[in-house]
């Protein structure tokens, strides 16, 4: 069954988040997601929740975004990030 990474990333440092968006895709192919959504326009439809940039990932299944996110490889991404952009993320399995 499908998972899905949704995050909400506040970029506070676009030129040193440069380097997170270079590693995170190759790491993110390598154990099978897909980008779905990347930091495009949205329009809030009901509610009040504003992310700043939204990204959505699909993984195979929960097991496959769960081993993407602590893999070596992320964890490189994680470190590049570290004071360019506050994250909330979540997984969520697909129905």
């Amino acid at each position: 069954m499908a998972a899905y990474l949704v995050v909400d990333i506040d970029v506070t440092n676009p030129v040193q988040f440069e380097e997170y968006k270079k590693l995170a895709p190759a790491a993110i192919d390598k154990y099978g997601g897909r980008y779905l959504i990347r930091g495009g326009a949205y329009e809030a439809i009901e509610g009040n929740w504003k992310p700043q940039r939204l990204t959505i990932v699909e993984f195979d299944s929960m097991e496959k975004a769960k081993a993407f996110y602590t893999s070596p490889e992320y964890q490189v991404a994680i470190k590049a990030r570290a004071g360019a952009a506050n994250f909330k993320a979540l997984l969520v399995q697909g129905a």
